[in-house]
């Protein structure tokens, strides 16, 4: 072809496409690919909106990605990051997601294509089903839902915003994963993959003891005054902060958790690590009991014991059983990795591939990190064993195991509140992977600032949707349940309930109301089964454009007939219920005064109660479950609680 003798511009799109074209049949020599962690084996990606992959490689390379027959061309920039966008897919699969490099080639297994939900809030969120959630060991038992799977993300903290997580990866829900899993999240992934039946992929990240701040990012806190002075103050010590600070030591523990993770891989813990010079334990005890010197010691201790296994169990599976660890472990059988959990009051129990139980000396090492309090094998020593075909082994893992310490963890405030400092580690890492929406649990640690939570939680919800820029995706919420916290008078839960209520004006939320479903002397209540199923009704009105009954009964408003106040209420689905045998409960009314009478309460009509008290000749004002622990019992014939309400504006929130 002689493009000399043809017209410039026309010569130029020639030119154009047959360079495209040779880089499109370039093979792709980038190096050192590695992916973003959430692209691992059992991963689901988003259904219905386009897929991105990314991750990083030597600069200047490219690299191939392949996924469903479909293929993807990209770059390494000059920072070494590279992506790829696929076209939007329907639910289904399973997949390959292949990305092949000069020197290197990922195939990942087992992809599915269907709707990802990201959980997240503080200890109601993270409380897994271990820790003994209702009818816990059933539900275990009973989890095979191959087609939904589990992320969770681990705890970490950072001043600066993250992109990469330190570890994780997906997994298949079955009997064998689901315990140490967010009980909340699980129950609403069920009920959601139940009932629209796509693969459902459910990232959870979460931290008990954590403010609606610390989710939030700094740009988004900055048109918040109450935060501005915290932020210059935080930006202040990065960059002079004296080493006492909580700044200074949290880099000390990045150090410490980066060394005992190089020391990990480097060495590998084979059966030949070098543990001559390690002292001996009596396991199980926590080490501040077993070692005086170690009374006060946070951080990493490296376990490993020498059992004998006969000839007659040996090249068969085992699985072991390590009881509770406080509170993070990493288990290697004979130098191969069986399993890592975190959670003190987690069980420990791993699979041993046949292929790692030899005849004669095996070598069980773990890894224990201890943040706070008591650290090590907290018992109890009968759940301590190696089982195989059902049958308990007569080899004793109890007893002397070697252990060796690292330097000591500095302390630090375990639960993180300042800006954003979770938000850095535990969101930013997440994005733009493609999500249908978020399930949150979170609010108890702000209870005390509940006004300045009416700002501060939309703010998050929509600080998160412009992060992800995929739109205003769904976001479900979990109101307060009821629990006896403060003092007399204290209505410090029932304000910050109130907030919540208000995040309902902004688009596409919704709110499971759990008023009667808490323990009022436990502020992790333990039916989760229903806080899951209330997010997922919400889920499939606002997500899925379901014309089903979400929500309790909302109050709407008021008018005075006499001596009576008259309230109409919304979402009553059939009609509006009391639990059959029990008159109306939880509602007060006050006139001018603003005093406060516990009210008669009748249901008139099929949205409408009647309130009165006697010493109220003229209402101004109602109250339902104005309280942190109060006592009530109005549902919709959907047998959904009424949220607690206020029709004034009395009292100002501190």
């Amino acid at each position: 072809m002689e493009l000399y003798n043809m017209p410039k511009a026309v010569a130029t799109v020639h030119t154009f496409l047959i360079l495209l074209l040779l880089a499109s049949c370039a093979s792709p020599d980038a190096t050192n690919i590695h992916t973003h962690q959430l692209f691992t084996d059992h991963a689901v990606l988003q259904r219905e909106i386009p897929l991105n992959v990314w991750g990083t490689a030597d600069p200047g390379g490219t690299v191939q990605v392949s996924l469903g027959g479909n293929s993807q061309t990209a770059e390494a920039d000059a920072e070494g990051k590279w992506a790829v966008e696929f076209a939007e897919m329907e639910a289904g699969g399973p997949y390959e997601l292949e990305i092949v490099g000069e020197d290197t080639t990922i195939v990942l297994q087992d992809i599915l294509i269907g709707d990802v939900w990201l959980a997240s809030g503080q200890s109601n969120m993270e409380w897994p089903l271990s820790a003994q959630v209702d009818n816990f060991e059933e539900e275990i038992a009973n989890a095979n839902y191959p087609e939904i799977r589990l992320f969770t993300i681990s705890r970490n903290a950072s001043y600066e915003p993250l992109e990469h997580l330190d570890e994780g990866n997906w997994k298949q829900t079955s009997p064998e994963t689901i315990g140490n899993f967010s009980a909340v999240a699980y129950f609403f992934g069920r009920e959601i993959q139940q009932e629209v039946g796509v693969p459902i992929g459910l990232i959870n990240s979460s931290w008990g003891g954590t403010p609606a701040e610390a989710w939030t990012s700094e740009a988004a806190l900055g048109s918040m005054s109450e935060f501005e002075e915290e932020i210059q103050e935080i930006e202040q010590q990065l960059q002079t902060a004296p080493s006492n600070t909580d700044v200074e030591k949290r880099k000390v523990r990045d150090r410490i958790f980066e060394e005992a993770n190089a020391q990990m891989k480097d060495e590998g813990f084979t059966p030949d690590f070098d543990t001559e010079g390690w002292a001996e334990m009596q396991i199980p005890s926590s080490w501040e009991e077993a070692d005086s010197s170690m009374a006060a010691f946070d951080g990493f201790v490296w376990f490993q014991k020498q059992i004998d296994i006969p000839a007659s169990n040996a090249n068969q599976a085992l699985t072991l059983h390590l009881g509770s660890i406080d509170d993070a472990d990493i288990t290697w059988f004979n130098g191969e990795k069986v399993g890592q959990t975190r959670g003190y009051n987690n069980y420990r129990t791993y699979e041993i591939p046949a292929s790692a139980v030899q005849a004669g000396s095996n070598i069980i090492t773990v890894r224990v990190e201890d943040n706070s309090g008591n650290g090590g094998f907290t018992g109890p020593q009968e759940e301590m064993y190696l089982e195989q075909n059902g049958e308990k082994l007569e080899i004793s893992l109890a007893g002397a195991w070697k252990y060796d310490a690292s330097e000591p963890l500095p302390t630090v405030d375990m639960f993180p509140s300042e800006p954003a400092i979770l938000y850095n580690a535990m969101i930013n890492p997440l994005i733009p992977f493609k999500i249908r929406g978020v399930i949150w649990y979170q609010g108890e640690s702000n209870a005390n600032r509940a006004r300045q939570y009416q700002t501060l939680f939309p703010l998050m919800i929509e600080d998160w949707r412009n992060q992800w820029n995929i739109g205003k995706f769904p976001f479900l919420f979990v109101q307060l349940a009821n629990y006896i916290t403060g003092g007399p008078g204290d209505e410090s839960w029932a304000e910050l309930r109130e907030a919540q209520l208000m995040a309902l004006d902004l688009d596409n939320t919704g709110m499971a109301v759990t008023i009667d479903i808490g323990d009022s002397t436990d502020i992790h209540p333990r039916n989760k089964q229903d806080v899951g199923k209330r997010l997922a009704l919400a889920a499939l009105k606002v997500a899925y454009d379901q014309d089903n009954v979400w929500s309790g009964p909302m109050y709407e408003s008021m008018r005075v007939e006499g001596d009576s106040a008259i309230l109409t209420f919304d979402e009553v689905a059939e009609g509006l219920m009391v639990i059959p045998g029990e008159k109306l409960r939880g509602f007060t009314i006050a006139g001018a005064n603003r005093q406060f009478y516990p009210a008669t309460a009748k249901i008139i009509s099929e949205n409408e109660v009647s309130v009165k008290n006697p010493q109220v000749a003229n209402p101004e004002a109602v109250r339902y479950g104005w309280a942190n622990n109060p006592v009530t019992n109005l549902y919709n014939e959907a047998f959904l609680p009424a949220s607690p309400f206020r029709t004034d504006a009395w009292e100002k929130m501190q």
